[in-house]
């Protein structure tokens, strides 16, 4: 049998935000409220209105003008309440599954895990939910990560749980396209309690602002490519 938390954990969602006004209403509409004490969207210098559908919808809402999915995030962590106990991230474009995101948080609150990644590749994809080159991408990744520090990830998904403490320990600073990847390769390195859990992925609401171009393909690779050397080298530099 399962052990039950002495209360219920403050659970905080974070939606770094681009644009996203007409998929932020679903996104928001999945989350089982009844497990979540807040939403903060992250309106990442939108030009519609991200912002005023967030407010509308009762999120809180913190306007980052600089540019990133990072800074979007790390701008999100910043207004985070101290009492937090389970940080959640999850995208605006409707691409993942709200409403699963009870199978991301159980294992941090019942068997004390540090950080929970929701995995797209144990989970069901829609046709044409990933693009082909953000397949390939995440694989190389992956198959990186295990190399250099024998982890055994599957994703660099955007669906994840974590700790707020392990969060404060691992210490994120990337502001665009090494979050992801960063946030794993540091909870590796600092011994945490780690889990993938299979979470489905359906077609984003809108177009990609990374995957969808050749420009954002290639710079959000070569990013990743030299975050995973960046911190495997480091100590040598």
């Amino acid at each position: 049998m399962l052990n039950q938390p002495e209360r219920p954990p403050l659970i905080c969602v974070i939606i770094p935000a681009f644009n996203e006004e007409l998929s932020l209403p679903k996104v928001v509409a999945d989350l089982p409220k009844a497990l979540i004490k807040e939403i903060i969207v992250v309106n990442n210098a939108s030009t519609d209105q991200t912002a005023r559908v967030a407010r509308e919808l009762g999120c809180r809402v913190i306007d980052e003008p600089k540019r990133g999915y990072g800074q979007a995030c790390l701008a999100g962590i910043a207004a985070l309440n101290p009492q937090t106990d389970i940080v959640v991230f999850i995208d605006g474009d409707y691409s993942d599954h709200g409403e699963q995101l009870e199978r991301i948080i159980s294992p941090i609150i019942y068997d004390d895990y540090d950080f929970v990644l929701g995995s797209r590749a144990l989970g069901k994809r829609e046709e044409g939910a990933m693009t082909p080159q953000a397949f390939w991408g995440n694989k190389l990744a992956c198959f990186l990560m295990k190399q250099f520090w024998h982890a055994s990830y599957t994703d660099l998904g955007p669906f994840r749980a974590i700790k707020f403490s392990a969060l404060k320990k691992i210490n994120m600073t990337d502001t665009n396209f090494g979050w992801t990847i960063e946030m794993q390769i540091k909870v590796i390195e600092k011994g945490l309690k780690i889990k993938e859990v299979p979470v489905d992925y359906r077609k984003r609401i809108g177009h990609s602002k990374i995957s969808g171009t050749i420009k954002g393909t290639i710079l959000a690779s070569e990013k990743i490519l030299r975050t995973i050397f960046k911190y495997k080298f480091r100590k040598h530099q």
